[in-house]
This record gives C-alpha cells, structure tokens and sequence, in this order.
C-alpha cells in the first residue's frame, strides 16, 4: 500500500511538471507562486473572433495533490463578463472541467481548446452570472457591448504589455543588484540567481518520466471534439 501510494505520488509529480513545461512550449507565458509548480497563473488571450478579442486575463491555477487525476482549479484573476463565469471570483463553470475531466486531459488543452470554446460559446442555460445571462437573452447587443466594455475596463492589452515592461525592469534591476552582492563573496558560495533556474536536463527528465509514467492511461480521445456547447 506504501508502495502504491509513493507511486501515484511521484505520477502526479511528474506529471504536474510535463504539463507545466508543456505550457511554456505552447507558448503561454507563466507566473509561479512561491516557486510551485502546483499554484500559478497563466497569462490568457481572448480567442480571435470572438468578443473577447484582445483582452488580457491572468487565470489562476491550481493543481491538487492527485492531479491528473483530479482536475485542476481556474478561475480569471481580472474581470470578465461571461454566463459561465462568476464575475466576483472568477471561477469558471467547465463541464470538462468540474465534472467529465479525466487524466487523458492536460494543461494545454484547458488553454488551447476547453477555455476558447467556453468564450466561443456562451450558455447562458447554465449561468454563473445569471445577470449576464440574462442580458444576453434579453438583449444581445447590448451584451455584446458591455462584454467590450469589460474587455478594455479590466483586460487591456495596452495595460498588460505595461505591466509586463514594468516587471522586466524590476527583475533587471533586481538582477543586476543581485549580481553585484554575490560578486563580493567568495567563489565556493552559490549565486542566489542561479539557484532559483531549473536546468533543462532537468526538465525534460520530469517530461519524459511523467510520459513514460502515464503511458498506461490509453490513447487520448480527439480533444479537439470535445463538445461543451451543452454546459
């Protein structure tokens, strides 16, 4: 039974590492939280073509201890005006998500397939905002309107791209002052900066141990058919 245990806990670690290198393979740019790969945000742009076009959102994750097995907790960190998205806490209401998810599923796919189609295809049947809901049966283009109100208030491209030259500054400068504190001590010491960046040795160990870990789950369904336009 220990055994066991130890096991499914080191499937689960893997596999929260490989899904998050995957993301930042996939492109989307990450924030750790206290330097854990089991709580962070992921920076997430509003699909093309629909309303929420442009916008920026921070969405945040967390992974439980049995993940994949489990599914993981998203909710958007900045406003957004959706029938299945709660606008206080941002937490999403997902099918996929909340009640059919299974270890076949990833990370890339909540970001790449599961989140555009729920912002491609609202259900206002099944609301967490029933005001938005509503507003969108009663009057679409109103809704559509106060959907991009939201999306420039609260999810600005020009905001985030500022956020984000912000941060580097402040990283840089941090950096360099980290720099010249170390270069005082003397050359057995680690550097403090150094410490904190994984190797990519390490990295794709984790990925290929997490793949060779849950290669006996099955083939993945077609993801990219998953049908949430009933939610």
């Amino acid at each position: 039974m220990a055994g066991s245990t130890l096991s499914n806990h080191q499937v689960s670690s893997n596999r929260k590492q490989c899904d998050f290198t995957k993301l930042m393979m996939a492109g989307f740019d990450l924030e750790l939280n206290n330097d854990s790969t089991q709580d962070f945000h992921v920076v997430f742009h509003g699909p093309k073509g629909t309303l929420y076009e442009g916008g920026v959102w921070k969405v945040h994750v967390t992974l439980p201890d049995d993940y994949p097995f489990a599914s993981p907790s998203i909710g958007f960190m900045n406003k957004m005006l959706h029938p299945n998205v709660d606008e206080a806490s941002g937490s999403v209401c997902l099918d996929v998500i909340n009640q059919t998810w299974t270890p076949l599923y990833s990370l890339v796919n909540v970001f790449e397939v599961f989140l555009p189609q729920l912002l491609t295809y609202p259900n206002p049947t099944d609301p967490l905002n029933s005001e938005a809901a509503s507003l969108m049966s009663r009057d679409k283009r109103l809704y559509e309107e106060k959907v991009r109100e939201y999306v420039r208030l609260y999810a600005s491209r020009e905001e985030w791209e500022k956020e984000q030259r912000e941060k580097k500054e402040a990283q840089k400068n941090g950096l360099c002052g980290a720099t010249a504190e170390t270069s005082t001590t003397s050359s057995g010491e680690a550097s403090t900066v150094g410490e904190t960046v994984p190797t990519t040795a390490t990295t794709a160990d984790a990925t290929n141990d997490a793949v060779s870990e849950i290669s006996d789950l099955g083939s993945p369904a077609d993801i990219e058919d998953v049908d949430i336009s009933a939610l």
